[in-house]
This record gives structure tokens, C-alpha cells and sequence, in this order.
């Protein structure tokens, strides 16, 4: 086995590699993950057989400060990225070769968030058994809301009288493509900054040069009465599964019922289309230490159950002693 670190003409044969891999999504392309290129240093790695064919790759960035390699700090979960070829040994020899590699780099511990098994399109726990190994100790788990669209629960009692008088005042929905982003991104921004004293992780700049990049993948939906845009959510199509996030509502969406509308919609067009899995997204902060019960009642009332998201602290040196 070979390695080396992601380069930028590797770009074609890297998303080419994604593509295919059992548990990535377009998230680990690098048109998505050099959005943010000057936050993070990057030092992912590419795996090659013998022929030079690549058979993993691990997205990645060097935390300096604190010696630790994060798989990835800036995406919502990442590591060892394969495909279906790939076995349990293999796994084991990648991760060991990839802990030699950060050890030597100056790292001392690696930062691993897998991808949750929803975004998988085939088993591959293999890593998380290696962690095991190397006593890796589970340091976050944010808790995400998942209609499983194969074997839908139905919405509950309050969900249902909501989106029926939402129905009632004929509110129209609209997918804005590159029209919209601002007016939504005003809405958003003020109820984050209301409700959490925080602002949208992307900016409006940063979140229309994705969805210029990915088009079928990043779409935004709003909800609109006669007079106003009243709420909206970005999608993030990831082939089975459909992420949501960025969900907001100004006061007067929020009187009409505006989000059970729009996700009443959303979760029937995206069940009629044969996809898997709607998630809604985590309802937790401080890696889990916190729930949002508000945020996951109203969740669960259209029927989505728990998925973890996790994430592991694990020393190099014990990945090498594996």
C-alpha cells in the first residue's frame, strides 16, 4: 500500500474516487471542502494499491495548536473514506499507515468523526472496530432526527392540525435556486441571533458559491404568503438521504404553521421520489451535552428517530500499536 497527501491535481481522480465510495457523500468532494480551505490546513491523506489505483482517502486538517489531526474540522463527520472492496485488514492497515504519517507531521491524536450509517450505501463499520482497538474514546455524540421513508411513522396529532391550517391559507412553496438566498438568509440569521445568539456557520456568499457548485444538490425552499417570504429550509440531497438544515421562520410563518407545510411537502415529494432517509439534523450543542427538547419534540412529531453522530479522540501512537 501507498500514501500520500492530497494534492490539488488530485482533485479529479479524488471526487472521481468519492463518487463511487460506499459512505461518502458530495460533502468529501473538493469543490465542497475547499470552501473554507483558508480556516484549515489540510493534510488528507489518498491510499493507492500497487498499481497506483486509489483505494481510500481520508479528508483531514492539522489542528497545530493542539498536535491533533481532526477528520475534519470543518464538515459535519468524515473519516476513512472506501469502497465496498475494501475488508477489515485493509482498514486496519490504512489507519496504521495513516498514524505513522501524522506522527511523523508532529500530531499526537486523531480527532474521528465517522460517517453515520444512514450516508452509508453499504456496511462499513470496519473503522469503528479498529477504534475500538486503539482504545479510542467516544468524546461527542450529537443526537439527529431520521424519517426513515421506506416505513414512515406517521406525523403526530399536533404535526397533522398544524399543516392543515398551514393548507387552509393556500401559503405557496418555492425552490429559489439562485434567486431568494439573501431574503432567506436575513430571516435565518435574525432567528439564530434571536433564539441562540449565534449566526449561520456559512455566510451568504459562501452558501450561494456552493449551491452554484453543487446545483442538484443544495437547494433552497421557501415558504411565501402574498405578501412575504415566512420560512424555508436549505436541502442537501445526498442521494438516499436527504439532509436538512438552516430551518427558520420569521413571526408570521411561524402563526400560520409555515415549516409543518413546507416539511409535510418536502417529506412526501422526497417519499414519492424513492429516496431513504429525510434527516432532519442534530438537536443538540456542546458535542452532545445539551438537547434541545423543544427542537427534537417538534422533530419527532413528523416521525424522525434518533441517529448519532459521533465522534472519537484516539492517540496515533496506540493506532500504530494496533
Amino acid at each position: 500500500m501507498q500514501l500520500h497527501q492530497y494534492r490539488s491535481s488530485d482533485q479529479k481522480e479524488w471526487d472521481d474516487f468519492i463518487k463511487k465510495a460506499r459512505n461518502a457523500t458530495f460533502l468529501f468532494e473538493r469543490n465542497f471542502m475547499g470552501y473554507h480551505s483558508d480556516r484549515f490546513e489540510d493534510c488528507s491523506l489518498i491510499f493507492s494499491n500497487d498499481k497506483g489505483t486509489i483505494i481510500g482517502v481520508l479528508p483531514a486538517n492539522f489542528n497545530r495548536e493542539a498536535k491533533r489531526i481532526d477528520s475534519h474540522g470543518g464538515l459535519t463527520y468524515g473519516g476513512l473514506i472506501t469502497t465496498k472492496d475494501t475488508g477489515a485488514q485493509t482498514v486496519k492497515e490504512m489507519l496504521q499507515a495513516a498514524g505513522k504519517a501524522y506522527l511523523e507531521m508532529g500530531a499526537t491524536t486523531l480527532r474521528y468523526k465517522p460517517t453515520p450509517h444512514i450516508y452509508r450505501t453499504y456496511p462499513s463499520e470496519e473503522d469503528l472496530y479498529w477504534l475500538f482497538r486503539a482504545d479510542a474514546k467516544l468524546t461527542a455524540r450529537s443526537i439527529s432526527s431520521t424519517i426513515d421513508l421506506t416505513n414512515r411513522q406517521p406525523f403526530s396529532t399536533l404535526r397533522k392540525r398544524k399543516v392543515k391550517k398551514a393548507q387552509a391559507l393556500q401559503l405557496k412553496i418555492a425552490e429559489n435556486g439562485e434567486h431568494g438566498w439573501e431574503d432567506y438568509w436575513e430571516i435565518l440569521t435574525n432567528v439564530l441571533q434571536e433564539q441562540h445568539g449565534t449566526h449561520p456557520v456559512h455566510t451568504v456568499a459562501e452558501i450561494k458559491k456552493l449551491a452554484q457548485a453543487f446545483p442538484q444538490q443544495i437547494r433552497l425552499f421557501t415558504v411565501h404568503d402574498e405578501k412575504q417570504m415566512l420560512a424555508g429550509c436549505v436541502i442537501f440531497d445526498c442521494g438516499p438521504v436527504i439532509h436538512v438544515q438552516y430551518i427558520a421562520s420569521n413571526t408570521a410563518g411561524r402563526a400560520c404553521s409555515a415549516l409543518d407545510y413546507l416539511f409535510s411537502h418536502l417529506i412526501d415529494s422526497y417519499q414519492a421520489a424513492g429516496r431513504h432517509y429525510f434527516d432532519f439534523g442534530i438537536s443538540t450543542e456542546n458535542g452532545g451535552e445539551y438537547l434541545n427538547e423543544g427542537l427534537l419534540f417538534q422533530k419527532e412529531g413528523f416521525g424522525g428517530r434518533a441517529v448519532c453522530y459521533d465522534c472519537y479522540d484516539v492517540p496515533l501512537d496506540n493506532i500504530l500499536q494496533l
